[in-house]
């Protein structure tokens, strides 16, 4: 079990790192900030806490691609906040982002090319015809029919919240199945893949690198 719960651990560093805060910590205290005071109030205050976020990164000498993102996404949100004179349009960026992964992931599974195997592909470096294999390829579709399901209900929510126009709810929301639901979302993605790659009884990727005949050992870890 502890063997098991190491190798989930550092699979997730492969996706996500602590650095993900520079982008969920912003629209937060805007949204407390909002709740108390003006617009402009939580606005400057949310830039200013992106602006801070990146000053201790370069003071760690960290890489700035997280805060960069963080800032940037706090610029536009507010920019559409502020021009629209309404805080819940703050989050109309996260909505939009929400609605893009809901086509993607249905878009990749009409195609043949699940958003799963690309997304692994892409962190991980594997050769992409072994995603593509018979024995390999299903493991990865319900994974992405998986996400695809998530994706759908966030936005739901999503927009339900924001016709409403409560920023606070909005705000935790965006937080809660932001950050901890992904990584939920990950572990299970995780060990069911493993679980459905052994049923599939395919060949590991080394084992579809080098060529080798069957019979395989299969992927024993990584998806």
């Amino acid at each position: 079990m502890k063997a098991r719960i190491k190798e989930i651990s550092e699979e997730l560093k492969l996706v996500i790192s602590g650095k993900t805060f520079d982008a969920l910590l912003p629209p937060l205290l805007f949204a407390v900030v909002n709740g108390r005071y003006q617009l402009m109030v939580a606005i400057i205050m949310a830039i200013a806490l992106a602006v801070l976020l990146g000053i201790i990164r370069v003071a760690r000498k960290q890489p700035l691609r997280y805060a960069a993102g963080g800032l940037l996404g706090v610029l536009v949100a507010s920019g559409i906040a502020y021009f629209s004179n309404n805080a819940a349009n703050y989050y109309l960026p996260k909505i939009v982002t929400s609605a893009i992964l809901v086509l993607a992931a249905l878009v990749s599974l009409i195609l043949g090319k699940p958003m799963a195997a690309l997304t692994s592909h892409l962190t991980r470096g594997w050769d992409l015809e072994w995603y593509w294999r018979k024995d390999v390829k299903p493991a990865y579709q319900e994974v992405t029919v998986l996400w695809f399901l998530f994706f759908l209900m966030r936005l739901a929510l999503q927009v339900i919240l924001f016709r409403r126009g409560d920023v606070v709810e909005l705000a935790w929301t965006n937080t809660l199945l932001g950050l901890p639901v992904t990584i939920a979302g990950l572990i299970i993605s995780y060990l069911y893949g493993i679980w459905r790659l052994r049923n599939l009884k395919g060949p590991s990727v080394g084992e579809h690198r080098e060529g080798k005949p069957q019979p395989w050992e299969g992927q024993t870890r990584g998806f």
